[in-house]
């Protein structure tokens, strides 16, 4: 009987964890090889981008930082921005599905002089 309790009370710890956190929140890798100095995410194809929502000053090359979101935010496509430290150099991104992302990884290639992401 004290284990059903046990488990009962765990498995309501897990589940406010999660209700705690907003589907649209990811964590963003910075894999580029360079500092970045702004992130921006705003509803799909938005007129602006808001202000930064990374949380820190820059977001450097091997790190990664937890984007969170309202949890009564609803919108699932969101656009991603993301402004380099060296240059203000911008690379951006359409319509991602954060309601089924929970990690972007960012790289750059000099030789296409690409920023690219790759989602999980």
């Amino acid at each position: 009987m004290g284990r059903f309790f046990a488990a009962l009370l765990l498995s309501g710890i897990a589940s406010s964890a999660l209700a705690a956190e907003a589907k649209q929140d990811f964590t963003l890798v910075n894999k580029t090889g360079y500092e970045l100095n702004a992130v921006f995410v705003s509803p799909g194809h938005a007129d602006a981008w808001g202000e930064d929502v990374m949380g820190r000053d820059t977001l450097g090359d091997g790190e990664s930082v937890h984007i969170t979101f309202k949890r009564a935010e609803k919108t699932c496509e969101w656009d991603l921005k993301v402004v380099y430290t060296v240059d203000d150099s911008k690379a951006v991104w359409h319509d991602i599905d954060l309601c089924s992302v929970s990690k972007i990884t960012i790289r750059y290639n000099k030789n296409t002089d690409k920023t690219t992401a790759s989602y999980d």
